[in-house]
């Protein structure tokens, strides 16, 4: 960093001399690791270009359908090009996914029916999922559990591991287990994401004593940080949303689904009805940026990553416990870091918001949001509300007090808005 940055930090946002300490120190730590990141984002980024060329993208594709939507050619193309990158048989492209959960619920829903179970594997699943699935303390008319669907769950061992022994034992006694869920990224559990590698096991394990079940894998936060996807180790289906890493910050929202043909159709049936399926839905000018999105994907998450690496290690440094820590391999864009105080995770969350290009005037306050258990701090300055491939933190305001900080689209914002955090951490005595 230039003297003359510093000294322009310290002029605009009253950084302290201490901060730029711990700084300099992390910069320097992490800089074989993020050199390891730029290697994967080459291979994902040729990855994405032979899909596009493989399924002959061209103009034409941004297309702008309104009404029905059908025969919209571009909207066709995406969900070949997100089977190409997934290596499935069939994908589900949509804006009509309003968040990650809906288009989770939707691949999840589409695919049980009364009388049969849902196993999670990966432990309670993120709080606005249990809404889905009726396991949250308030009850959300039209939850799967009211329609006789129900949901058990495998907790992970005390290392945050897969518990392989429990999973077959649950498998193996009850027939009624129809789909099983894996959560790849940690949410607001105070665990580590799960690597690909990781995920491949348990699938293998769940393949020794059931081979009739449907794996689906939350795939939110984690597409292009590792050079392979679970669809490639054995899951059915998957889901994510486009306001993460794979809509590169530029698509405005939406979600997708990809997997084996039968059950990505039985998720299209419940995204809009039984008959209609994927073949509705206009995209009313969209394509452009999904496909442009989509192509910036590889860069922009690895500049995420590049972030929660400065992030973990300026906080080892500062004397706060992260997870994954900043030597830890990785597989999705959040870090967590555990404050132990409501002050300090606020702090840091309004030092997040302060470095912001959007909304950077706004103060972090906690409040009820919905969908969620636990009062939330949520510093988000995007220009698109609710992306988290932008540079975003959050977290409940509970015990044991952990801010959950993702996006960034590029190393050089990300850093700064980190350095006003901790800023302003170090200020709370």
């Amino acid at each position: 960093m230039l003297r003359k940055t510093e000294e322009f930090l310290k002029g605009n946002y009253s950084i302290n001399e201490k901060t730029f300490k711990i700084y300099r120190q992390a910069i320097c730590d992490i800089e074989m690791t993020l050199k390891e990141y730029d290697e994967i984002r080459e291979f994902n980024q040729l990855k994405v270009l032979r899909a596009f060329q493989e399924e002959r993208i061209s103009d034409s594709h941004f297309t702008n359908t309104t009404g029905y939507g059908l025969d919209d050619l571009g909207r066709d193309a995406l969900d070949n090009v997100y089977a190409h990158i997934f290596k499935t048989e069939a994908g589900l492209v949509r804006p009509h996914f309003v968040s990650g959960t809906h288009a989770i619920g939707a691949a999840i829903a589409g695919n049980v029916r009364p009388g049969d179970k849902i196993l999670c594997v990966s432990g309670l699943p993120y709080d606005t999922l249990l809404g889905v699935l009726g396991l949250s303390k308030k009850k959300n008319p039209g939850s799967l559990d009211e329609y006789g669907i129900k949901t058990d769950v495998v907790d992970l061992d005390s290392e945050g591991k897969f518990q392989f022994d429990e999973i077959q034992k649950a498998l193996k006694n009850d027939k009624s287990i129809k789909l099983i869920h894996i959560q790849r990224s940690t949410g607001y559990a105070s665990r580590k994401s799960f690597l690909v590698s990781q995920i491949a096991e348990v699938i293998e394990c769940i393949r020794q004593v059931r081979k009739d079940v449907i794996i689906f894998v939350d795939n939110c936060y984690g597409e292009f940080i590792e050079t392979e996807e679970p669809t490639e180790f054995g899951a059915d289906l998957m889901a994510g949303s486009l306001m993460k890493n794979i809509g590169g910050g530029i698509a405005p929202g939406g979600g997708y689904i990809v997997g084996k043909q039968e059950y990505v159709d039985a998720a299209a049936n419940r995204m809009t009805v039984p008959g209609v399926g994927g073949e509705y839905g206009a995209t009313y000018g969209l394509m452009r940026s999904f496909y442009q999105g989509l192509f910036s994907a590889p860069h922009v998450a690895i500049e995420a990553v590049k972030t929660a690496i400065f992030t973990a290690r300026v906080m080892e440094i500062a004397g706060f416990k992260v997870f994954p820590a900043s030597t830890d391999k990785r597989t999705d864009i959040i870090q967590a870091i555990e404050f132990g105080d409501a002050k300090k995770l606020v702090n840091f969350c309004s030092g997040i918001q302060a470095g912001s290009p959007i909304d950077a005037f706004a103060v972090c306050e906690p409040w009820a949001m919905p969908g969620y258990d636990s009062e939330i701090v949520m510093a988000a300055g995007a220009f698109i509300s609710g992306s988290t491939i932008e540079l975003s933190a959050d977290g409940p305001v509970r015990e044991p007090y952990i801010a959950y900080m993702q996006g960034g689209l590029n190393f050089d914002h990300g850093k700064i808005g980190v350095l006003i955090g901790l800023s302003k951490v170090l200020e709370v005595q």
